[in-house]
C-alpha cells in the first residue's frame, strides 16, 4: 500500500491497486443485467462517491455527426445557419465549446468549409473520422486540431462486433491514437458502449494507458463516456456498468484524467438523457456532448436546449448565452426543414408553454406566474398560450386573444363583454354538437371575423400595428 497527499481531494490517498487489463476468455455480457428478452435490471450495491462538479462545465455539440445520422442530411446551406445559431446561443463566453463533422463528401467538406469561413472562435470545429491514417491526415490537411476515434469498449463489440479479445481491442485502439498523435492531431476517444463495458476490468486500464500516452506525447488526450443504448442510471448507490456517478468518479479518481478532459455522451432510451448528462457535470465531467432538438439515433441525444436551462439552473447563471436563440433553432427547423417537431416537447414545441384548462386560463389572466414555468417572453421569446377547447370558458377565450393579438395592457377587454361572450356559446356549441378537437388559432380568429367582426377589426388593427 501507498500513501499519497492528493490535491485533489486535499486528503491522504491509498494508492494500493492500479487496473490491469483482464484479458478473459469469454465475454462478459453481464446477462443478470441485460436479459433481452427482459427489461433490462438496474443493480445497486449501495456504493456512493463523491459528488464533484468542475470548476467550468459546458455543453458540446454532434449535430452535423451523430445527429444527422438520424434525419435526412442537412444541406451545406442548413448547416451554415445552424452552426450560427449554435454561435450566437453559446454566448462570447463560448458556452457550446465544440462542433463535430463528418469529413467524407464533398457534400460534407463544402460545408465544414463554409463553417470554418464564419470565423468563429466558438463553437470549435471538431472531426469524427475512421481509424485509419489517411484519415487523420485528412484531419491535418482540413486544419482541424481534433478528432473523435472510436473505442468500443463493452464485450458486446470487442468480441461479437470486432471479433477480438479484450487485448487485440486495446492493442488496436492505442495504435491508432499513437497515429493521430504522431500527426499531431488532439485524439478524443469514444468509450462507446461504456454502460455494458468491464469497468474496472477494461475502460479504467484503458483509460490509464492513454493517460500514459498524453503524458508522454505531451499532446491532451479526451475521453468521451458514450452510453450508446441509453442504459445509465444516476440514482445514488447504483452498480457499474449503469452507474453514470460511477463512471464519472472512475475516469477522474481511479483514472486521473482532469474534468476538463472528460465528456459524456448520452443517448434517450430510456427518458435518462437529461438527467444522466446533468449527473455526469455533478459528478466530475465537464463536457455533455448534446445535438439540436435531441435529433439523434433512435431516441435521439441529449437535447442541447435542455442542458442550456440545467447549466443556468445548476450554476445560477446563462454565462452569456442568449436562449432566445433557442425559439429561432425551432421555428427553422419548422419552417426551412419542415421537421414537425411533437407540440409537447419542452422548451420548444409548439404547446409547451399552452394551457388548455379554464381555470388555468384564468390563473394566467392574474398573474402568468401561477400557471408559467418561468418569464418565457423573456427568456425564450415565446409568451404562455391558452388553447381553447371544451374547458377553456370565457377566461381562456379572453387569454387567447390577449396574446394572438398582441393587445396592450391598456386596451378594455372583459370576460363579461358581450362580444367574448358570444365567442364563448359558439365554442361550447360546437362541443356540445359533437366536436372532439380543440379549435386551432385561424379557425378562432375566422370565427371571430363572423361573429364579431368589430371586435376582430380593432384587434386585428392592433396587432398589425405592433408588427
Amino acid at each position: 500500500m501507498v500513501l499519497e497527499f492528493s490535491k485533489r481531494s486535499n486528503t491522504l490517498e491509498q494508492t494500493e491497486y492500479e487496473y490491469k487489463l483482464q484479458d478473459v476468455s469469454e465475454p462478459n455480457l453481464y446477462r443478470l443485467l441485460y436479459p433481452y428478452d427482459e427489461v433490462p435490471k438496474i443493480p445497486f450495491n449501495h456504493r456512493r462517491v463523491p459528488m464533484r462538479p468542475p470548476d467550468e462545465i459546458w455543453l458540446t455539440d454532434t449535430t452535423f455527426r451523430d445527429g444527422q445520422q438520424a434525419r435526412q442530411p442537412y444541406t451545406v446551406e442548413q448547416i451554415a445557419q445552424l452552426y450560427t445559431f449554435m454561435h450566437h446561443l453559446g454566448g462570447p463566453n463560448g458556452m457550446i465549446r465544440q462542433s463535430e463533422f463528418f469529413l467524407y463528401t464533398e457534400k460534407d467538406r463544402a460545408a465544414l468549409e463554409a463553417c470554418q469561413a464564419l470565423g468563429f472562435r466558438f463553437p470549435e470545429i471538431t472531426a469524427w473520422i475512421r481509424a485509419r491514417k489517411e484519415d487523420f491526415k485528412l484531419v491535418k490537411d482540413i486544419g482541424i486540431e481534433e478528432t473523435g476515434i472510436l473505442a468500443s469498449c463493452s464485450d458486446y463489440h470487442i468480441f461479437r462486433k470486432l471479433r477480438m479479445t479484450r487485448r487485440q481491442a486495446m492493442d488496436q485502439f492505442l495504435g491508432v491514437v499513437k497515429e493521430a498523435l504522431s500527426e499531431g492531431v488532439r485524439p478524443r476517444v469514444h468509450l462507446e458502449d461504456i454502460t455494458r463495458g468491464d469497468f474496472y476490468g477494461f475502460v479504467v486500464p484503458l483509460a490509464l494507458e492513454l493517460r500514459r500516452l498524453s503524458q508522454e506525447s505531451g499532446i491532451p488526450i479526451k475521453l468521451r463516456a458514450c452510453d450508446t443504448l441509453g442504459f445509465g442510471v444516476s440514482y445514488p448507490g447504483a452498480a457499474l456498468p449503469r452507474s453514470v456517478c460511477g463512471i464519472a468518479y472512475g475516469l477522474w479518481h481511479h483514472a486521473r484524467f482532469p474534468a476538463e478532459l472528460l465528456e459524456w455522451h448520452g443517448h434517450n432510451d430510456f427518458h435518462h438523457a437529461v438527467t444522466n448528462a446533468s449527473t455526469a457535470w455533478l459528478y466530475g465531467i465537464a463536457a455533455v456532448n448534446t445535438t439540436l432538438l435531441g435529433i439523434g439515433e433512435r431516441t435521439g441525444n441529449t437535447p442541447m436546449e435542455a442542458m442550456v436551462f440545467e447549466y443556468a439552473a445548476l450554476r445560477g447563471t446563462t454565462n452569456g448565452m442568449d436562449t432566445t436563440v433557442i425559439t429561432e433553432i425551432a421555428d427553422y427547423y419548422e419552417r426551412e426543414l419542415g421537421y414537425e417537431i411533437p407540440p409537447m416537447t419542452p422548451l420548444v414545441g409548439r404547446d409547451f408553454a399552452t394551457t388548455r384548462a379554464g381555470i388555468h386560463a384564468d390563473g394566467l389572466l392574474k398573474d402568468e406566474e401561477i400557471y408559467n414555468i418561468f418569464d418565457t417572453t423573456r427568456l425564450l421569446g415565446r409568451g404562455p398560450r391558452v388553447l381553447i377547447n371544451q374547458t377553456s370558458g370565457a377566461a381562456g377565450l379572453l387569454h387567447w386573444i390577449r396574446s394572438h393579438f398582441r393587445v396592450p395592457a391598456d386596451f378594455s377587454l372583459e370576460k363579461r363583454d358581450a362580444r367574448v361572450e358570444t365567442v364563448v356559446a359558439y365554442v361550447q356549441r360546437s362541443y356540445d354538437e359533437g366536436r372532439m378537437t380543440a379549435f386551432g388559432d385561424d379557425e378562432l380568429e375566422s370565427v371571430m371575423a363572423n361573429l364579431t367582426p368589430d371586435l376582430y377589426a380593432q384587434l386585428k388593427e392592433l396587432r398589425d400595428g405592433t408588427r
